[in-house]
């Protein structure tokens, strides 16, 4: 069979073959860094590791940016490509709400390419293990958007669970049972809802949910325990499709 590139060296490659290798590129950029969070996550444990991270996602950014706009002749302003800055609030959110979209797509076509390959179980198996690892990080990502400080508590909890990822997918709700009691509900779930669309039943994410919320709470404060009421395939009414409980185990 012959070789599919048969050139020896890089400035070889046809322009069609330079322009299918800079997404490669770019894949390898990010598979590296992500390789490099979790090696330092699994020397050195998960507050180590996003320490360091803190510091390396604002050098990488910055030199990446900057290397990219001279190289592709856009300005860059305070670290961003400028275009980015002349956007409305609307198109900013509009952005956001791709980005949204595109995170939920790999998420799915990730489980997929386990699920056709490996089976349902062992698909499963790394999504929930998966969260374990995401929902850390995102709580703390958020803490640090936000300023939660170290102990935010449920108020902090509340307004946390706004900005991940998924409540721009969603319609979810939030409130309080008491001062010690805070109860969320995933009113419209993108997922279960195109299921739902197509005549399927909802997909078991219960063993998921699991992990995802109480991982998420603790990451904002570790004082929080979690608690199921209800998700699939658990039955639940028409107004909701999963619902979490939080309290604070030991308030001061």
């Amino acid at each position: 069979m012959p070789d599919a590139h048969p050139a020896d060296r890089i400035d070889d490659l046809s322009k069609e073959d330079l322009l299918k290798l800079i997404p490669d590129f770019m894949h390898r950029i990010l598979v590296h860094y992500a390789l490099w969070f979790t090696e330092v996550r699994h020397q050195m444990g998960m507050p180590q590791a996003l320490a360091m991270l803190d510091s390396a996602f604002k050098k990488s950014l910055a030199i990446q940016m900057k290397r990219l706009g001279e190289t592709l002749g856009f300005k860059v302003v305070d670290g961003l490509p400028a275009v980015l800055a002349g956007l409305d609030k609307t198109a900013l959110l509009d952005l956001i709400d791709a980005m949204a979209k595109n995170w939920l797509a790999n998420d799915g076509i990730w489980f997929q390419a386990v699920e056709f390959s490996r089976g349902m179980n062992d698909a499963k198996r790394c999504n929930d293990s998966c969260w374990a690892h995401f929902s850390p990080f995102e709580a703390w990502n958020i803490k640090r958007l936000l300023g939660l400080g170290e102990m935010p508590g449920l108020t902090g909890l509340a307004r946390a669970l706004n900005f991940r990822v998924y409540a721009r997918l969603n319609t979810q709700s939030t409130f309080f049972e008491d001062d010690h009691t805070l109860v969320f509900r995933m009113n419209v779930c993108r997922v279960q809802a195109a299921r739902a669309s197509k005549g399927l039943a909802d997909y078991p994410c219960k063993s998921a949910g699991l992990v995802e919320y109480a991982y998420f709470a603790r990451g904002i404060d570790s004082r929080i325990a979690t608690e199921c009421i209800g998700c699939p395939p658990d039955a639940h009414p028409a107004d909701w499709f999963c619902a979490w409980r939080f309290k604070i185990t030991n308030p001061a």
